[in-house]
């Protein structure tokens, strides 16, 4: 299977934190939904297997739910999460997007819609998982979840997001049930500019977990962008690979996280089939040591990535 996912949030909903502002250009909700549609086949094509979706991705889950049934793929492979509701209603300028809850009734009405995925779903995560919900902790959600890994054979994981990530995973990772891990799947936050995940990530690969990376272009910011001088250099870096691989930024992103950690999968956010196929020409080559040794000295402190991040608008 490719290295490379396919990550639907842009395709389930219009508007998503990040630095770019790139007009959408549906006229209607049903529009928007067959974009969607053109950019699911195209990965299909395109040879990718793996597609990441969640109910909080607006429409995204039920798109891909409806279109494992229309084309009957038998080669595919599903993860999905629950925990957070989407309440934007496909309006940018809402006050809330999304609401996080990690509760069992949310877990239990969350897994009705999800569970449409089988045959194809192979796993199913906490959504964000943070020490402050007490989901870690929560004996009747976690008790579920490896009732659904032992009675469906699923993989049980989780997502991480923010700058104690790594806090996160160890909790996780020391969690048994029956004996037994609970957590297999790890889908992180990993980029040339928090690569703060890097040591416990080669760790959860010699013990068989699979690592999942979202996020791998750090909502954008690896993009030249005259508001973030600081990473000037970081830019320049990025653009000269670039030239030498006759590819573009994305895909230099991408590889760096293909390169350095060796994960399971690394999903693409591409909103439509243009940023798709750039994305997918991170698989023609691969980084040099001498070229992985110049990303590595970009790395900025969890503290001040997730700063950062912050400051970002919907768009």
């Amino acid at each position: 299977m490719l290295k490379l996912g396919m990550g639907t949030a842009a395709i389930g909903r219009p508007h998503y934190i990040n630095v770019r502002s790139i007009a959408n250009n549906y006229t209607s909700l049903e529009e928007f939904k067959q974009e969607g549609l053109k950019v699911l086949d195209y990965a299909y094509d395109l040879g990718i297997r793996y597609f990441d979706t969640a109910p909080g991705y607006g429409i995204a889950e039920k798109m891909i739910i409806n279109w494992l049934k229309e084309r009957m793929h038998k080669d595919i492979e599903i993860a999905t999460k629950w925990g957070y509701t989407y309440t934007a209603n496909f309006e940018k300028s809402a006050e809330i997007h999304e609401v996080k809850e990690h509760s069992l009734h949310k877990l239990l009405e969350q897994w009705e819609e999800s569970k449409h995925l089988l045959p194809y779903l192979t796993s199913y995560q906490i959504h964000s998982a943070t020490l402050e919900s007490g989901v870690l902790e929560n004996t009747s959600v976690l008790g579920k979840l490896n009732f659904l890994k032992n009675e469906l054979g699923l993989h049980i994981g989780l997502t991480s997001t923010g700058q104690n990530q790594l806090e996160v995973l160890k909790r996780a990772i020391d969690i048994d049930m029956e004996g037994k891990p609970l957590f297999d799947v790890f889908q992180i936050t990993y980029n040339v500019m928090d690569q703060s995940l890097q040591k416990i990530c080669l760790q959860l690969a010699t013990e068989n977990k699979r690592v999942i990376v979202k996020e791998a272009l750090a909502n954008g910011r690896v993009f030249r962008n005259k508001n973030y001088p600081i990473h000037s250099k970081l830019y320049d870096t990025l653009e000269e690979l670039a030239s030498k691989y006759s590819v573009g930024v994305d895909a230099i992103a991408l590889r760096f996280c293909m390169d350095t950690i060796n994960p399971y999968i690394v999903l693409s956010g591409a909103s439509s089939t243009f940023q798709l196929s750039e994305n997918r020409m991170s698989l023609q080559f691969t980084l040099t040591e001498y070229e992985l040794a110049l990303l590595r000295q970009f790395a900025v402190s969890p503290h001040n990535y997730w700063a950062e991040r912050k400051l970002l608008l919907w768009n």
